[in-house]
């Protein structure tokens, strides 16, 4: 495993050039670049920015990891599903014009409230993302479905969506949300989601109500080999801040 950042918040107003220059000093070594941010890298951009985008990250230790999208397929207006999932795909073809290998999207809710039962905004959404993994897999492109949401942050949801979704292209974003821990534990929700896992979110590493000790020795414990991507929040002191981020994260890795 290795360590990296998620823009959203803590680089939420720096450009490529100070991301990448920071990441390098504190040694995150990988970078998800959150939409709507300074950075700029947009599926708008021209040919020549892309390949501006793809050489500044080649040219360092840092990897462009993915793009952190909003896209999200729960509403019952299918027009509107329709317009995230062409979304997606802007970003699947922008992620492999820079050399990013991942696409985060969300569900963000279930509609129970609007008296549409659960079961089918769950399937609504798999279906959606089999659709955009059939995208990806032409570009070599990963979904990466966050566990995130009103009621979809629940990992039995998540389950159900990658149940229906089935696709080798699709995968989850672990997120590290309270909703994961029963019993003081996420080993539960930890196995019903260990065969998708592609990416991780972590954030406050001192905040002892979340077992971060358990999630990494249960991420060793699958093989995991990829980021765990420190989404954390602002600072005037970012350098600092993620210097010594990165050594509690050593020192929580350790066996």
């Amino acid at each position: 495993m290795e360590l990296g950042l998620v823009t959203y918040n803590l680089a939420k107003d720096w450009r490529l050039e100070k991301i990448i220059d920071l990441c390098v000093k504190t040694k995150f070594r990988a970078v998800e670049l959150r939409t709507g941010h300074a950075h700029g890298v947009e599926p708008n951009i021209s040919a020549e920015e892309r390949q501006r985008v793809r050489e500044l990250f080649e040219s360092s230790p840092v990897k462009l990891l993915s793009f952190g999208t909003v896209c999200e397929y729960h509403s019952p207006d299918e027009r509107e599903v329709k317009v995230n999932i062409e979304l997606t795909k802007s970003f699947i073809k922008l992620a492999y014009d820079t050399g990013a290998i991942g696409v985060k999207v969300r569900p963000n809710r279930l509609m129970e409230d609007y008296n549409i039962p659960r079961e089918r905004t769950l399937r609504q959404i798999g279906e959606a993302l089999r659709v955009c993994g059939d995208y990806g897999k032409e570009y070599g492109v990963e979904i990466w479905l966050e566990v995130h949401g009103y009621g979809t942050s629940d990992p039995r949801c998540i389950r159900e969506i990658m149940d229906v979704t089935d696709h080798p292209y699709v995968g989850v974003c672990w997120n590290s949300n309270p909703t994961d821990i029963m019993n003081g534990s996420i080993l539960w929700s930890f196995n019903l989601l260990k065969e998708w896992i592609k990416s991780v979110h972590i954030h406050e590493l001192y905040d002892e109500s979340y077992p971060y000790r358990e999630l990494f020795t249960l991420l060793k414990s699958i093989g995991y080999q990829r980021y765990c991507l420190a989404e954390i929040p602002e600072s005037a002191e970012p350098e600092r801040i993620m210097r010594y981020y990165r050594a509690l994260w050593s020192e929580m890795i350790k066996p």
